[in-house]
């Protein structure tokens, strides 16, 4: 598991909570871990976010949301990009996981795991929707470049696998 530490003022958790990815809207920013710093410094917010993958095209939309959050808390802010160290799959959080699970995402397994299920063809990703681990990959590619299609042999619905990312 890769980690790194944030940096990220306490009192501004509860505002950064409220931003949501746009491209997955049940997860926060800070649920998918793209906030690695955020710190008052001379009355202005400065945040550091990270891109799931360089060029998504999310991190716009998430910056301008997250002067939003903030300047309506108050705060007058300024964001930046950070390409290092690159984001990982690691840094989703518990209860990002569960909500991806929750909204029909599978959450993305260890690294080798993942090799074996879109490399190998391993039927070890779990249906969002019956549980069943009966599933085989459709495209290795989803509704974006880092999720997978899947379905389930067992209930026949279709569902994303979220990519292990390292």
């Amino acid at each position: 598991m890769t980690t790194t530490e944030q940096h990220i003022d306490e009192k501004l958790i509860p505002i950064l909570e409220q931003v949501s990815d746009p491209e997955i809207p049940v997860l926060s920013i800070m649920d998918m871990g793209v906030v690695r710093s955020a710190v008052v410094i001379n009355n202005i917010v400065k945040v550091e976010i990270t891109p799931t993958y360089s060029g998504c095209p999310a991190m716009d939309v998430i910056g301008d949301d997250i002067k939003k959050a903030l300047h309506e808390a108050g705060y007058k802010s300024e964001v930046d990009l950070i390409l290092y160290p690159a984001w990982t799959t690691d840094w989703i959080t518990p209860r990002g996981r569960k909500a991806l699970e929750d909204y029909g995402i599978a959450a993305p397994l260890d690294a080798d795991a993942d090799k074996d299920v879109l490399l190998n063809g391993k039927r070890i990703v779990k249906c969002t929707n019956c549980g069943s681990q009966n599933t085989r990959m459709v495209s290795q590619f989803g509704s974006t470049a880092c999720k997978a299609q899947f379905q389930c042999e067992n209930c026949q619905e279709p569902f994303d696998y979220f990519k292990c990312l390292k």
